[in-house]
């Protein structure tokens, strides 16, 4: 609804205006009707007016001088004068004023209700230029943030080049430059006790802060990379050493901590690709140098780098001897990950280390629908267990003897009776998950009752069937996005979503981010 400001020394027109035209209908409110310039002027100190109808000539203060006070204190202000005077001057006035409309009296009510109507149409077209500016300008982080995306993650086009040098000033970059990397540590755990909307509302908080503090320093030129990393340029040399106060106060009011990895200085535009993949390379070595950090690429060690490519190999052989209760190459495989803490210096670092592993279990477990900490009983503030150990052997120890237990009760619930259907009819499921498949249509293949079918499947899995299917999609949804060489909606399709917003949907109620950020933060 406009706002309506009425203003005439004539008690009659005044009450006449009030009443008579319809405001509702054209979708205006009047918020005062005074008789003197005075009053109005009171009026519109105090509030939004968006028109003011006035009366040329009053006593004390004239309407046009109203008019000019009024467009001093809200220049969004349109103005209809009311008259009985025909005078040239009075008209010439109005005009200087930008005046709306000059409606004489004895005044027509359909003449006014026009006037207003034009003025509304104004209006109206004021308010969607602002909102367009307004949309344009939170546009423009937006689209710079997914050119610096391209740019980065090497997937731009020349056009996407030029825009960011010519629009986004990047032309002014001061050379040599290296691109930095933030990433929220632990961020799978960390999290856990919040609601999904505490955590969104947490991250985008940081995220906020984190920018105010770098545009702080001197950076111009940052880039939200996926759900929990910021890259940011570093121009000219910049003297790095301020990077970890930085840190400090970037991480201070978190509840998690934030480490940086700093990739090497290149020369152009386009080499700012390698810096970037070098930075988010630094930053896997963070279990070796600790978290909350500044690690820089050039400084890792080359065993550094060698333990970390053939760590993710490592444990997916633990994680595959344990669910096959292999107890034997349990040990040995423990044994050759825990080779590489010979290197590590410090005993923070060692059950860094450990506490990396533990994380990394939870999150296999995870994908057999499990919990490590609900299964052996732990909390997370029970891993201070770690900080209490005196030797690299000790926690070792502690570490296999609750793999040992993870496996066996991974085995016990594989001997369960009814397992071995569970399992056919998981296999089953994964075999068409292409298909829309039912609980009816895996019924009918092993020939039960949809009904029992269910209820056996709750009871020996513990989640619902159509549970385990959406989780089931998810999981294999995420395995696939990996591969960029396949489109999303192929994604979709192969895990049995015909329809994409659908898909996109449940993928970010699983993983709180959408299949593209999911795709983005695993780059």
């Amino acid at each position: 609804m406009y706002r309506v400001l009425l203003a005439d020394d004539e008690q009659l027109d005044l009450e006449g205006m009030q009443t008579f035209i319809p405001w509702s209908e054209l979708g205006m409110q009047v918020v005062d009707a005074v008789n003197n310039g005075f009053a109005a002027c009171r009026v519109i100190e105090q509030q939004r007016v968006d028109i003011l109808v006035t009366d040329v000539r009053m006593p004390n203060m004239s309407g046009i001088e109203l008019a000019k006070n009024a467009l001093e204190k809200q220049k969004h202000l349109r103005v209809i004068f009311v008259s009985g005077h025909q005078d040239f001057n009075y008209v010439k006035q109005a005009l200087s004023l930008n005046a709306c409309s000059y409606v004489l009296k004895p005044m027509d009510d359909e003449e006014l209700i026009q006037s207003l109507k034009k003025v509304r149409n104004e209006l109206d077209a004021d308010r969607k230029r602002l909102q367009t500016e307004k949309a344009f300008k939170r546009m423009v982080p937006i689209v710079k943030n997914e050119y610096m995306l391209q740019l980065l993650e090497g997937t731009f086009e020349q056009e996407t080049l030029e825009l960011l040098l010519s629009e986004y000033r990047m032309h002014e970059i001061v050379w040599p430059a290296r691109i930095s990397v933030l990433e929220i540590d632990d961020l799978t755990w960390k999290l856990n006790s919040y609601g999904t909307k505490e955590k969104q509302k947490l991250l985008a908080k940081f995220f906020t802060y984190a920018a105010v503090l770098l545009k702080e320093q001197g950076i111009q030129h940052l880039c939200r990379m996926g759900h929990h990393r910021i890259a940011f340029l570093l121009e000219g040399g910049m003297d790095i050493s301020p990077l970890g106060n930085l840190l400090n106060r970037i991480q201070g009011p978190q509840p998690f901590t934030v480490t940086c990895g700093l990739g090497g200085c290149v020369a152009s535009m386009t080499d700012l690709q390698e810096s970037y993949r070098e930075a988010v390379e630094a930053l896997d070595y963070k279990m070796f140098h600790g978290k909350g950090k500044v690690i820089e690429f050039g400084e890792v060690h080359a065993g550094d780098m060698e333990d970390a490519r053939n760590l993710e190999v490592q444990l997916d052989s633990l994680f595959e001897a344990m669910t096959r209760y292999e107890l034997v190459r349990i040990h040995d495989e423990l044994e050759q990950l825990f080779r590489v803490t010979w290197s590590l210096r410090t005993k923070f670092t060692v059950c860094n280390f450990a506490m990396y592993i533990i994380m990394k279990l939870d999150e296999y477990l995870h994908t057999l629908n499990e919990d490590l900490f609900r299964m052996l009983g732990l909390e997370l503030k029970n891993l201070d267990i770690l900080l209490h150990f005196e030797t690299v052997d000790d926690i070792l120890s502690w570490l296999r003897r609750r793999v040992f237990e993870l496996s066996e009760m991974l085995q016990q619930k594989k001997r369960k009776k009814n397992w071995k259907l569970v399992q056919d009819m998981m296999e089953y499921v994964e075999s068409m998950l292409h298909d829309n498949v039912t609980l009816r249509d895996v019924a009918d293949h092993f020939s039960f009752s949809p009904n029992y079918l269910g209820l056996l499947f709750k009871e020996e899995t513990g989640q619902n069937f159509s549970d385990f299917v959406i989780s089931l999609r998810m999981r294999k949804a995420s395995e696939m996005l990996a591969d960029h060489s396949l489109k999303i909606y192929e994604v979709a399709d192969k895990v049995g979503y015909r329809y994409l917003p659908y898909f996109s949907r449940q993928f970010k109620e699983m993983f709180g981010m959408t299949p593209l950020e999911y795709r983005r933060s695993r780059a």
